[in-house]
């Protein structure tokens, strides 16, 4: 069937779970458009085809006793899930996106790698990350950089890159991605995809490099609301030794389900304006927000326009809090060196960031999501946004090598609307409404209070089928 990878992933594990369709062609399927078109699109770090069979072959045998069993399967048994290579499976390279672990094998999983497995899901291989997962594209000395699959020239964004070139290319069903500033939901908006943030502690985060910050969260990037939700019902759930859970969803239920339910009467705010000082909103993204909010108001929805002031004081913390991050990975001294220019000069700001401030910043983070739990989210139940300040970028455009200062403001002009999420904890998700004059993607930002996945998915999908015109 020359048409796999036109079907969803719940299509594709519902055929597996018939018999129409046998995990071993899936898999091999999408192994042979990696192998086609991937040396041009640079999705993967690493292809674990010999891996990827493997499970493949286990999830059909699996597939065939439930079939004569009359047992079900998992809601994604069979289906292809890469994983961004920020994450640890055992036997398999890690490379975190830097050339200094070119050559690291993992002898263990992190959680959210078993818990893939354990879901039946096959592993195509690791995807393309930006270093340490710390910029907005995807660019690193591995090899050439990832392109978007629409444009070539452009970049799809970061750090999540090579997952969403990967799905939005058909090299992958759906895919795994991280997310601290940005980096499911900035390559989703980028490439035309659903990219869903998770609340803080839904994923577990262990057990190698557990975030203590709570900035960090696994996330998926997907072509459907319901397949994005279904991932991360795969990949959620507590683990021993977790610094952050989340609460589970309403009456015990899944996202999946809620996926499928249509969402009371909204009351929405729209946040027109960046909170971050000097970033500008280009025409395309304020369109694009624009025709999502009459979109909204014309499902019933009440729609309300908000300012929130800019605030230095939040890019502040997170820089400073961001830059503890980068120095937290341990590269041997005479290995410096091979650093991108940003990451070294990340950790450089690290060497002079007091305990006291590191302390204060974390606590900046906190007052943001109780103002908003107070106040914004006692009045509405969604915040709308844009999902990025500008249109897709050209590769190299936001990378400034000789000033990685300058990068980093540029880097933050860009995405002035994700990380308010991460700094809060929050859920968000961005739904790929809209296309400039010139085809490329523009999506949109949906948030909600701390714990309320539930909510977002179920109005995100009724704004991704009522569109007609993507």
């Amino acid at each position: 069937m020359s048409d796999l990878h036109e079907m969803t992933a719940l299509e594709q594990a519902a055929a597996i779970a018939r018999g129409e369709l046998s995990p071993v062609e899936l898999a091999d399927h999408y192994l042979g458009r990696i192998e086609e078109a991937d040396k041009e699109l640079g999705a993967y770090l690493t292809v674990t085809a010999e891996l990827a069979r493997s499970q493949a072959e286990r999830a059909e045998r699996e597939a065939v006793a439930a079939r004569r069993d009359g047992t079900r399967l998992g809601v994604l048994h069979g289906i292809p899930v890469p994983i961004k290579d920020l994450v640890q499976v055992e036997g398999v390279r890690c490379t975190w996106g830097s050339a200094v672990f070119a050559d690291h094998v993992s002898d263990t999983d992190d959680h959210v790698a078993a818990r893939l497995r354990e879901a039946g899901t096959v592993m195509l291989g690791k995807t393309n990350t930006a270093e340490f997962g710390l910029p907005c594209y995807t660019e690193n000395r591995l090899g050439p950089p990832t392109r978007h699959p629409l444009s070539p020239g452009r970049s799809p964004g970061g750090s999540s890159g090579g997952a969403a070139a990967a799905v939005a290319a058909g090299l992958a069903p759906l895919a795994h991605g991280t997310d601290a500033g940005g980096s499911v939901r900035i390559p989703a908006s980028v490439c035309g995809l659903v990219g869903l943030k998770p609340s803080r502690g839904r994923i577990s985060n262990g057990p190698w490099r557990p975030d203590v910050t709570g900035l960090s969260v696994h996330g998926a990037l997907a072509r459907t609301v319901a397949d994005a939700a279904a991932l991360v019902d795969v990949m959620a759930g507590p683990m021993p030794g977790d610094v952050y859970t989340a609460p589970g969803h309403p009456g015990g239920t899944t996202l999946l389900e809620h996926v499928r339910r249509e969402p009371r009467a909204l009351r929405v705010a729209v946040l027109r304006q960046p909170m971050v000082p000097d970033a500008v909103l280009h025409p395309d993204c304020e369109d694009a927000l624009d025709s999502t909010a009459a979109a909204l108001a014309a499902l019933g929805h009440e729609v309300e326009e908000l300012e929130m002031p800019p605030d230095g004081g939040v890019v502040e913390a997170f820089t400073r809090v961001w830059s503890v991050e980068a120095a937290s990975y341990e590269v041997e001294p005479d290995r410096e060196g091979e650093l991108m220019p940003f990451t070294a000069w990340l950790r450089e700001v690290a060497a002079g960031v007091s305990a006291r401030e590191y302390q204060t910043a974390l606590a900046t983070f906190r007052g943001l999501g109780q103002m908003l739990t107070d106040l914004l989210f006692a009045a509405y139940d969604v915040i709308l946004s844009p999902a990025l300040a500008e249109p897709p970028v050209r590769i190299g455009e936001l990378r400034d090598d000789s000033d990685p200062a300058a990068e980093f403001a540029r880097m933050t002009a860009f995405m002035p609307y994700t990380g308010v999420y991460n700094l809060t904890g929050m859920p968000s998700i961005t739904v790929p409404l809209s296309r400039n004059a010139g085809r490329l993607p523009i999506g949109v930002l949906l948030g909600a209070r701390y714990a309320d996945e539930a909510l977002l998915v179920s109005l995100a999908a009724q704004l991704h089928q009522s569109a007609t015109t993507y």
